[in-house]
Formats: structure tokens, C-alpha cells, sequence
């Protein structure tokens, strides 16, 4: 990359959501440039998860969570069929451990998906259960037949091949040092750690796990613009203050394999959603792997940086594990467990702030109207279901851009 170049828009962070955000972009006739400062696209958040499709059951009706996730789950599976990404609509079943979840449990989680437009849930008695899964035991439970898997490697790599094939040009081993608000009339200057300096008329935050850190250089920046002169570029400058005080926490998510022990599932089986995340649950890979997993381990709050963080997964706590997925599969042999893999989730919530966010608070998505930056578009505390919601999620930001 040769020094001190323009180009129309450049997307910070080669995750999910910076490919399918640079996809939707270039298809518009823009010129994309992908800053991203590993050696690989994805290598954070993106490719440590289930890679699930979700359906949309869990999150309030006027949440972004909720209305990306239902409308891109639609996407996302019409995406896979036209690309022939490997993908199947297996369904999953969300099972009660004791009556009282029955009761008040999967009554709220029905209600809650009837009100998000998700209206195929079926609810399912314990005999049910047996039927559809013998080696499940419960009290009940709700089968949603839209959830579904796929190769979220092979969707990642088709998002690249997009945006290339539109004129987009990614860039690797380039973290970002510093961007900063260039001159009054709406351009950035974006600095990589080895000292190049690129021109720009927008900026796409989606540095995922990084995110804070970039919004706190532009919002910096945006503040020394706080004047007569600058005013086009900074329209809403009170509005900055909420932007530049967001912070992003930490939670881990362990995985364990299943080894030695043939899976008996033919869909996903997941407890009753627990605080922090969805519990401990079965999942199958288009390749007929069973994991389970994440759980939910709170990074201390006060951890800025999530290089320091170890992602090995420590054995030990196989032992929790166990007895969550006994509670629904009690065949689980003793042994059968190994340590996979482990991801992050980017919260802007904590458990241990006594002021704050909520664990459970929703994705920050925000361009101009909100924060008053002309070219700006921030994404904060881009979780679950980030990658189900990332087409939906690209459309919106796309439509900032036009």
C-alpha cells in the first residue's frame, strides 16, 4: 500500500460485517478499501462461534437485534441457496429442564417470537420431545423449525469474492494507529501502524472486538472541529458525548467436542436461555461435528485490550459442562468432552458495573442522524447474532452511503 491515497469509503475490519458492509457499498459504484489488521479475514469474533442462523426469538420486538436478525435470516438463507453455500434449515429445539420453565419459560419465549413476526414456532410436549429426539430428556419444549447452520468460511469468503468483484480492495496486516477528521470539508485521514496515510470521504467502523477504539479516535478528532468553521462536518455535536463514552467488555464463550461418542441429535437442542448468553447447547456443523458450547466467562472489566485475553480453553471447566448438557442429554458418557475453541463477544454491558449498560443491551449501529459526523458509521457491541444479521445489517449501512 503506497502512502498518502484517497478513496471514497473505507471499512475498518475484515470480520462479517466489514465484508458484507463493503459488498453492499461497492455494489453501489463506490470505491471500498478493507483495512484489516490480521493476517486473514475473520480471524476474531466471525469465525469463533456456532455458526448458527437464527431465527429471532430471543430479542425485544423494537431492538436492531431483532429486526436484522429476523429479515436477515431470510437473507442470509436465499444468499447460501444462490451461492451454494453449504447450509441446512435442521431446526432447533429450546427444551425445559423443570415444570416451572415449561410454565413461564416457554410461554414468554413463544409470545416474545410471535411478537419479533416469527409465527412457526411449535410448541411441544415432553412426548413430543421423545419423539423428535429420543435421547433428549425434558419437561417440554418449542421446536423452531427456521433455525438452521452453515459453512459461515464459505459465506465469508463469497461476501470477499463480492465486493472484489465490485472494485473493492482489501488489505491485510494493516492495523490503524489513528483516524482523525483531515479538514472542514468532510474527509478523513486514516493512518496504518506503519505510518500510510489514506484519504477518505466515509469510514465504516466495524472493527468488531476494536470497535471502541476507533470511535474514540474519530469522536477526538470530531471534537477539534467544534466550531463556526466546521460546522457542515460536525452537525450535532452534543450528541458525541454518548458516542465517545461507550466502552466495549468482554465475555468469552468456551466450546467443548464431542469425542468417542456418537451425537444422537438431529437438531440443535439448547436449554432455556440463561443471563449473558443462550446456555449450553448442542450444536451440529455441516459436517456432522457435535460441539457444545459457548458458555458465558466474564473477562474482568477492567481488560481494554482483547489481545491480552487467553482464548485457550481451560479443561477444568468441563466439569460445568457436564451438568448442563445432562440436564438434557443424560447419556453423555463420562470422558467424552475435549476442549475446542473459544470466541469472544464484544458487550457493552458488564455484571460487575454497578451503573451501566444492560448485559443483554442491543447493537449500536449509528451514522450522522445519530452522532452529527458527516461520513461516519459506527458499529459497537456487534455480537450475537451479528452473523446471522449481517446482510440485513450491510443494506442499512449501504443506504447511509447513497
Amino acid at each position: 500500500m503506497s502512502a498518502a491515497f484517497r478513496v471514497e469509503v473505507v471499512v475498518i475490519g475484515a470480520g462479517v460485517l466489514g465484508l458484507a458492509c463493503a459488498r453492499s457499498i461497492s455494489m453501489l459504484g463506490k470505491e471500498v478499501l478493507i483495512l484489516e489488521r490480521t493476517n486473514t479475514i475473520a480471524s476474531g469474533t466471525s469465525s469463533r462461534n456456532s455458526e448458527i442462523i437464527h431465527a429471532g426469538l430471543y430479542y425485544k420486538p423494537n431492538e436492531l437485534k431483532t429486526q436484522f436478525c429476523v429479515r436477515g435470516k431470510n437473507l442470509l438463507y436465499d444468499y447460501c441457496k444462490t451461492r451454494n453455500i453449504t447450509h441446512k434449515k435442521i431446526g432447533k429445539l429450546i427444551v425445559a429442564s423443570n415444570e416451572r420453565q415449561v410454565s413461564e419459560d416457554l410461554d414468554r419465549i413463544l409470545r416474545n417470537a410471535e411478537n419479533n413476526g416469527v409465527d412457526d414456532l411449535k410448541i411441544l410436549s415432553k412426548h413430543d420431545v421423545t419423539y423428535l429426539e429420543p435421547d433428549v430428556e425434558s419437561y417440554g419444549g418449542i421446536l423452531s423449525p427456521s433455525t438452521g447452520i452453515f459453512d459461515s468460511h464459505e459465506y465469508m469468503l463469497s461476501l470477499l469474492a463480492d465486493a472484489e468483484e465490485n472494485g473493492s480492495t482489501m488489505v491485510l496486516n494493516c492495523p490503524v494507529e489513528s483516524v482523525r477528521m483531515s479538514n472542514s470539508e468532510g474527509e478523513f485521514s486514516i493512518i496504518a501502524e506503519d505510518g500510510t496515510e489514506v484519504l477518505c470521504d466515509s469510514v465504516v467502523n466495524c472493527a468488531g472486538l476494536f470497535a471502541h477504539d476507533i470511535a474514540s479516535c474519530i469522536i477526538n478528532s470530531a471534537r477539534s472541529f467544534n466550531n463556526s468553521e466546521n460546522q457542515s462536518f460536525v452537525s450535532n455535536y452534543s450528541d458525541l458525548s454518548a458516542t465517545a463514552n461507550r466502552t466495549q467488555y468482554f465475555a468469552k464463550g468456551n466450546y467443548f467436542q464431542l469425542v468417542g461418542q456418537a451425537a444422537p441429535f438431529h437438531h440443535l437442542i439448547y436449554p432455556v436461555p440463561e443471563p449473558g448468553g443462550l446456555g449450553i447447547h448442542a450444536t451440529l456443523d455441516c459436517a456432522g461435528q457435535c460441539r457444545f458450547g459457548p458458555d458465558v466467562e466474564w473477562i474482568s472489566k477492567d481488560v481494554s485490550c482483547p489481545d491480552s485475553i487467553d482464548m485457550n480453553v481451560d479443561p477444568k471447566r468441563a466439569d460445568v459442562f457436564y451438568n448442563a448438557i445432562r440436564k438434557y442429554w443424560p447419556g453423555l458418557k463420562d470422558g467424552a468432552l475435549i476442549p475446542d475453541y473459544a470466541g469472544l463477544r464484544p458487550k457493552l454491558g458488564h455484571p460487575n458495573l454497578n451503573d451501566g449498560p444492560s448485559i443483554k443491551a442491543d447493537f449500536i449501529l449509528e451514522g450522522p442522524q445519530q452522532h452529527g459526523i458527516k461520513g461516519f458509521v459506527n458499529m459497537i457491541g456487534m455480537e450475537s447474532p451479528g452473523l446471522t444479521s449481517s446482510l440485513a445489517i450491510a443494506d442499512r449501512v449501504a443506504s447511509n452511503m447513497r
